[in-house]
């Protein structure tokens, strides 16, 4: 059962959990102890076992958390703004960014990896970071439909999987590889094939035959 923090509380909880994913950012998880984060935190034994009784591995878990929430809020604001191509260019080049810095060592990897990936704690982690995620993407798709900007025939849903799985793949060859080639591949490609989708319907649309109505672009896009 969740337990109802005070302010203050869930401000204490929060440094404690602050401080374990710095340590564990700087150290790694096997060369973080609980010790390291009360002295980071300047919290007490007791204090740590009060919001966290299991211990080291509730804590960790909360880390992972943590570090879910940051993969998204490192986006912002260029997430949440996906109404133009020129939008999805500069959630492009933030997200490549985020990524280059991070290099090849992943926190939220390496603390579920510590964890064990396919408990139930660590995959809630991971599927509802991708839900969230995927339901960004398809929002900005959407978006680009209303506006005209792109194919309304295209599945937003399917499209904002099929983008986020090349996500994954580039990130996944980063942490093999160190390198964000294949990462920006799949969004330069993504990117590439919405306009070549513009000029297209562009050029097989019709001329327009009516003397009130303009002719207007329409954009076609199957990932973005």
């Amino acid at each position: 059962m969740t337990r109802t923090l005070t302010p203050k509380g869930a401000a204490t909880r929060r440094r404690i959990v602050e401080g374990a994913a710095a340590e564990i950012r700087e150290r790694g998880v096997a060369a973080t102890t609980l010790e390291d984060v009360m002295a980071r935190t300047r919290t007490s034994k007791s204090q740590v076992f009060h919001y966290f009784p299991q211990g080291k591995d509730e804590l960790l878990l909360a880390v992972a958390q943590f570090e879910a929430d940051r993969v998204l809020a490192d986006q912002q604001p260029q997430l949440g703004d996906l109404s133009t191509r020129a939008g999805w260019h500069r959630w492009r080049d933030a997200l490549v960014e985020r990524y280059r810095a991070q290099g090849s060592s992943c926190p939220l990897a390496m603390v579920n990896s510590h964890l064990g990936r396919n408990t139930a704690g660590t995959q809630a982690v991971v599927s509802g970071l991708m839900h969230r995620w995927e339901g960004e993407l398809r929002a900005g798709i959407e978006r680009m439909q209303a506006a005209g900007d792109a194919d309304p025939a295209v599945d937003a849903g399917l499209a904002a999987a099929a983008l986020l799985a090349g996500i994954q793949g580039g990130v996944g060859l980063l942490l093999a590889t160190g390198s964000t080639a294949h990462l920006e591949a799949a969004l330069d490609v993504t990117l590439a094939h919405l306009q070549r989708g513009q000029a297209t319907a562009t050029a097989a649309r019709p001329p327009s035959t009516s003397s009130t109505v303009p002719c207007t672009n329409s954009a076609s896009s199957e990932a973005r």
